[in-house]
């Protein structure tokens, strides 16, 4: 077979505050590849089916003196991201053709990999699109999952307040905090977005952009559980109408991820109620949850016991503009990008 070009998404310059489509990150159909003859040097080729942007991807856009948890991506290099993927050829005994894999992918059609470091095979579902593996049935679900299972210590009749509620991530949490049995205070950003908190069960749902929060949770709190998405002023908000003895899951905090973290002022709550601050990573949790995860979450969701929503946009072309919508909170569900069909 005569090469085909392998389009690709490259990292291309560090941004100053939003990332810049076109700019930041770059689509470019310079390679090509062999999908018959490319040499596999004992790894395997992959297609790439579906892949996930996700708000963690504006910490990767960092110099590389600036260090964290996840690698910064490189100038030049394709971007990076969770995703499913079907095995084309291998030269690996353990990894037969025809099998889907999820978990870290570049961010281009074709890929060689060299060992399974990373991925895991997934089960295609009947009832279930590719994309889900990359939502709540993906990494976003395993933070919801893992996360509040390790670390909300939920008893029934306790409030929680969960931030970014419409989110992959929130939305999950928001339906595991109602089958416990606790009263859920949910925000989102939209219109559209409160009545989905609402669809899947919040019992005060608002829209934090034309509602104050703190007044919400003065009427509603105090609060027993604390999901934060957020940081920044809604954080504090929260620290100040906590409970004693409160837990505080901190999965994320947008609000600083483009225009720099402010210090929190009201750390002192954290003594004077005895709060308990838990930051959620998944990596870290995968040992003790990821069997359990696939044994229920896919099936419950297949089943709507779990409900979710998707942003679904095709091509990689589309990627740049894609991490836009999700760092300024335009995208109405689990922003996803269909690269191609099997």
């Amino acid at each position: 077979m005569a090469p085909v070009t392998n389009v690709r998404v490259l990292f291309a310059a560090y941004p100053k505050d939003f990332p810049i489509p076109g700019e930041t990150t770059v689509h470019d159909t310079s390679e090509t590849i062999d999908l018959d003859s490319a040499p596999l040097n004992g790894g395997f080729l992959i297609k790439t089916l579906v892949l996930s942007v996700d708000p963690y991807m504006r910490g990767r856009m960092r110099r590389p003196e600036v260090k964290s948890y996840a690698a910064g991506f490189t100038i030049g290099a394709p971007l990076a991201g969770y995703g499913v993927a079907l095995v084309l050829r291998s030269d690996n005994p353990d990894v037969a053709a025809g099998k889907y894999v999820y978990g870290i992918i570049p961010h281009q059609e074709y890929s060689i990999v060299p060992t399974m470091e990373g991925l895991l095979f997934l089960e295609k579902h009947p009832k279930l699109p590719w994309t889900v593996f990359v939502g709540a049935a993906g990494m976003p679900g395993k933070t919801a999952y893992m996360g509040w299972k390790e670390y909300s210590h939920a008893k029934k009749g306790e409030t929680a307040f969960v931030t970014t509620g419409a989110g992959p991530v929130g939305s999950l949490v928001i339906q595991l905090a109602k089958r416990d049995g606790l009263k859920v205070i949910a925000s989102a950003g939209s219109d559209e977005k409160v009545q989905f908190l609402k669809d899947i069960g919040a019992d005060v749902a608002f829209n934090y952009k034309t509602t104050d929060t703190r007044e919400v949770l003065e009427k509603e709190g105090p609060i027993d559980v604390y999901w934060d998405n957020i940081g920044g002023e809604i954080l504090e908000a929260a620290l100040d109408h906590a409970n004693i003895y409160a837990r505080f899951l901190e999965c994320g905090m947008i609000a600083g991820y483009n225009t720099g973290q402010k210090g929190i002022t009201n750390l002192n709550q954290v003594i004077s109620k005895s709060l308990t601050i838990s930051g959620v990573l998944v990596f870290r949790l995968h040992a003790k949850y990821d069997k359990e995860f696939y044994d229920t979450v896919p099936a419950a969701l297949a089943a709507g016991e779990f409900k979710y929503n998707e942003d679904v946009s095709r091509g990689l072309e589309t990627v740049g503009d894609v991490i836009l919508r999700v760092q300024k909170g335009w995208n109405t569900g689990k922003a996803v990008v269909v690269v191609a069909e099997e």
